[in-house]
Parts: C-alpha cells; structure tokens; sequence
C-alpha cells in the first residue's frame, strides 16, 4: 500500500509471535487500514488502524492481505 491507501485486510499469513502482535492491534478480517506514510528508506510503512498508528516493517506487513483497496479521497 502507499501513502493514502485504505484497504481492508482479508486475512494474514503470520504465525507465532507475529500473527498474536497484529491480532492484538486489532489488525483482523474486515478490519479497515490506511497506510498514512513511509519510511524514508522504506524499511517502515505506518498505518492508522482503528484509531491507532501502527508501524510495520515491510516483510511483515507484506503478509497481510488486502482486499477492497482504494485511494483515499
């Protein structure tokens, strides 16, 4: 996702310790996520979920599937 982009996470492809940190940030199914900014070496990507900034790195947050995505207006 880049800068302005909503979507909606269909599901993750984490398991352990990873997968339990984006269930309790409230990062599950149907749950919508707009990217709000990168890293400047693109490391990091940052995401308001449920009201709350998040910051992924990019292996991680490339687990995650999205669904439903557009552009923020």
């Amino acid at each position: 996702m880049k800068p302005g982009d909503i979507g909606i996470v269909s599901r993750t492809k984490t398991i352990g310790g990873m997968r339990r940190r984006l269930l309790d940030i409230g990062l599950v199914e149907n749950t919508a996520g707009e990217c709000i900014g990168k890293s400047p070496g693109g490391g990091l990507s940052a995401f308001l979920i449920r009201g709350a900034v998040i910051a992924l790195r990019n292996e991680d947050s490339s687990l995650v599937l999205i669904k439903d995505m557009r552009r923020k207006k």
